[in-house]
């Protein structure tokens, strides 16, 4: 039986991603920083539900000592909570934005790792980070890349928070090499995250998170998007 924490699961890509994996038999743990909203979908789900605000050590640590005293280790853990802050321009002051953008996307998913990690200890161990092209600098460097990605817009505060994590999966692959860290951007997906702008659905964008964390898409350290493989 695989054990899987997803943050920020109570709706959503988180959501339909837990959803997802259910079917696959993974036992579930569904984070939400609400603890209402959590075990409303948990029930829903079939899944159990772990109180996580990921910008919060002391709630960090306590989710990771709920999954180790219910479970005792964790085979896949999904870095899917994150914001996107307040749209500025890039000529626009954007300090305070930065800084709650990067507490949650950067930071959230770093507390989670090191918090996680002494349960990570399984031969299969995963950690998937939920990123976005909107992070690939190899894209934003590139007028026809740029082009090519619908949905692409220059939002600093979101875009380098998701570079940065990028950045982490790459460097937390060679630091702990007894875990599996792969990133993926699910795609433009509609939801409350934006305001259901997107142009996928839910599922669409699930299936993208579900593929790369069971392995359907190529294995290591990788920047996977819904249709194909991103540049860093």
């Amino acid at each position: 039986m695989t054990i899987t924490v997803i943050t920020g699961a109570n709706k959503g890509l988180g959501y339909e991603t837990a959803r997802r994996l259910i079917e696959r038999g993974h036992t579930v743990y569904v984070g939400a920083r609400d603890a209402a909203r959590g075990e409303r979908a948990a029930g829903e789900l079939g899944a159990r539900p772990l109180l996580i605000d990921v910008t919060d050590e002391d709630s960090v640590r306590a989710a990771a000592e709920t999954v180790r005293a219910g479970a005792g280790r964790v085979d896949l853990l999904v870095n899917n909570a994150g914001i996107t802050g307040r749209p500025v321009r890039p000529d626009e002051p954007e300090v305070e934005v930065m800084r709650r953008v990067y507490e949650t996307n950067v930071f959230g998913p770093v507390r989670t790792v090191h918090a996680f990690l002494p349960l990570l200890s399984g031969p299969d161990a995963v950690v998937v980070n939920v990123s976005s092209g909107l992070g690939s600098v190899g894209v934003a460097a590139d007028p026809a890349l740029r082009a090519s990605l619908r949905g692409w817009a220059p939002f600093p505060a979101y875009a380098s928070s998701k570079a940065a994590l990028n950045m982490l999966s790459v460097l937390y692959a060679q630091t702990f090499p007894g875990v599996d860290f792969r990133a993926v951007d699910p795609g433009y997906t509609a939801t409350d995250f934006n305001g259901h702008r997107g142009f996928q659905t839910v599922e669409e964008g699930a299936r993208s998170i579900v593929e790369v964390a069971v392995g359907e898409r190529k294995a290591g350290p990788l920047f996977a998007a819904a249709d194909g493989d991103l540049p860093w």
